[in-house]
């Protein structure tokens, strides 16, 4: 049997450079970057990959990202503080802020409501 030792999401990217910038951004660190091939960010819980595409057609395009966050308020004056336009949900599972990073991959904070 395979021991796994971490993994990671990874999203095409157009613009490396603005790419790193966004999600350093709205909280996540850089691990490792190996030039314009291939950058790793993370924060609890979660690793993302960004790697640079040959084409603006080469997304998943159904892809979604998530952030659990302890303050919603928290999370709106950070996307506020670095322009980052967003829509404001508050559903039964949790109140949410959807927005998209340079290369319009669907992001969000959630403030879990927990039953």
């Amino acid at each position: 049997m395979i021991h796994i030792t971490e993994s990671n999401v990874t999203i095409i990217v157009k613009d490396m450079d603005a790419s790193i910038r966004f999600y350093e951004q709205i909280g996540l660190t850089l691990k490792q970057r190996w030039d314009n091939h291939y950058a790793m960010l993370v924060t609890t819980g979660i690793t993302i990959g960004l790697h640079p595409g040959k084409d603006t057609g080469n997304h998943s395009g159904t892809l979604s990202v998530g952030f659990m966050i302890e303050s919603i308020n928290t999370a709106k004056a950070l996307l506020e503080t670095n322009g980052i336009p967003f829509t404001d949900d508050d559903g039964k599972s949790g109140h949410y802020l959807h927005f998209k990073d340079p290369d319009n991959t669907i992001l969000y904070f959630v403030e879990p409501k927990w039953v």
